[in-house]
């Protein structure tokens, strides 16, 4: 039988991982437990379904996850080519239509004549005959979840949240008004504002209202990136204008008011009705997410596509059990995505890149693909395999993990501004990966 790469989980790294493998003429096997079994937050029968936000967030480099972008870009990444074809207006940030996005890439990953999509629930790990990769991602079965604790040896875990969905005519677009902080980029965000008294009733009832049972929440390991909105309020009552209600930057532009507090909506899909609450993931019982959030102006009749939930997130002890390609050392077995403790979709997409270009190459009997250090994609996979702390934590793109090139010594000194030295570090940094990209052991 001709040799193949064999991939669990039809999402962000899976799809990367399996494009990327096809791409070098291998034969993927691609497993997707739906449409015959769903998780409690999947609802779609197409792959790379995404549950939470449908950002992608910022597009500038010198932001490490604008970096991250064009770096998968330059490698040729299927996940951005679809992002990017499904983009709706979200200022500075890539955001998508996520019912567009999901279906651009299960058109092209069904139709690409290396991938077989296989609707099956995968319970068992292979004895290492296949080369496999695991990319169940962070709600990964049970029955999974065990196989895959004998492999590695545990889990760890962490809770996150999604924000709710609301339709966009129920919006009081009157009180409501769209503009960008600070004027930059196209006014796509609809800004509810507040004043001083209106805030400080809306954080009474929100630090009052009635959560959803969550067994031993008060103990639970929550991801910082993803903490409920009424988790971060009880942390004082001015901590929600410094966070996702910050009114910084945010003028309207009918009557050049500023306000106490502002509330951001961002465009779910194209069309422009739905929109996403940004910032507010919640673990309030529904009833009082419709009473709490309708306090805010402009959604005093706002009415819910979806209520915000939270659900819990799994992951591996990826470093010293996986190697920088996300291979686990000595096998013919990989690891993509959030379950290696990457956080966020691209940085899920690009585990899932390096590890479908290091199968393709395993199974083709070729040198791995090591991406270096000074790029995103190479930081993430060094902090996976190789944090030394004794808390590792899912981590997303960002310049504390990525390495200096000592080609491109740009340091405070020769440089003051912090932006335009990380303009010339990612530039640097790109041009680099165009040669990797260009050579025989990319290839």
């Amino acid at each position: 039988m001709d040799k193949f790469v064999k991939i669990i989980g039809g999402g962000l790294a899976g799809c990367e991982a399996a494009w990327q493998a096809a791409q070098r003429g291998v034969k993927v096997k691609l497993y997707e437990m739906k449409p015959l079994v769903f998780s409690p937050a999947h609802k779609s029968a197409d792959l790379c379904e995404l549950v939470c936000s449908n950002s992608f967030k910022s597009t500038d480099i010198t932001n490490a996850s604008g970096l991250l972008k064009e770096e998968m870009r330059v490698c040729g990444s299927l996940i951005l080519k679809c992002a990017d074809e499904s983009a709706v207006g979200a200022g500075g940030a890539l955001a998508v239509d996520r019912v567009k996005f999901s279906r651009a890439v299960t058109e092209r990953i069904k139709n690409h004549p290396n991938i077989e999509v296989i609707s099956e629930e995968i319970k068992e790990i292979d004895d290492g005959e296949n080369v496999e990769i695991i990319a169940t991602g962070p709600l990964t079965s049970e029955a999974l979840c065990d196989a895959i604790g004998k492999e590695t040896g545990g889990f760890l875990h962490f809770y996150d949240a999604a924000a709710p969905v609301i339709f966009a005519e129920s919006v009081d677009t009157d009180k409501a008004f769209y503009a960008s902080r600070y004027g930059k980029g196209d006014a796509d965000y609809l800004n509810c504002p507040m004043n001083r008294q209106e805030y400080e009733a809306f954080y009474k009832a929100l630090v009052t209202a009635e959560c959803a049972d969550v067994k031993d929440f008060d103990e639970l390991n929550l991801y910082e990136g993803c903490m409920p909105v009424e988790s971060i309020a009880k942390r004082g009552e001015q901590t929600l204008c410094f966070g996702p209600l910050k009114p910084v930057g945010i003028t309207n532009p009918k009557t050049g008011e500023t306000y106490y507090a502002v509330v951001q909506l961002r465009k779910e899909n194209e069309e422009g009705t739905l929109f996403n609450m940004v910032g507010f993931q919640t673990r309030l019982k529904f009833g009082e997410q419709k009473r709490v959030f309708g306090m805010i102006p402009g959604l005093e009749n706002a009415e819910f596509a979806r209520y915000g939930v939270m659900h819990k997130n799994t992951y591996i002890n990826s470093p010293g059990l996986l190697d920088r390609t996300y291979r686990v050392k000595g096998k013919n077995l990989y690891f993509a995505g959030q379950i290696t403790g990457v956080e966020g979709y691209i940085e899920s997409a690009s585990s899932g890149l390096v590890a479908g270009i290091n199968a393709a190459k395993l199974v083709k009997g070729e040198p791995e693909c090591i991406f270096p250090d000074y790029t995103a994609i190479g930081a993430l996979a060094k902090y996976a395999s190789s944090y030394a702390g004794e808390d590792f934590q899912p981590m997303g793109a960002n310049y504390g993990i990525i390495s200096q090139d000592p080609d491109c010594p740009v340091t405070k000194k020769t440089v003051r501004d912090k932006a335009k030295r990380r303009i010339i570090q990612s530039e640097n940094s790109l041009e680099k990966l165009k040669k990797i990209t260009e050579g025989e052991n990319y290839k």
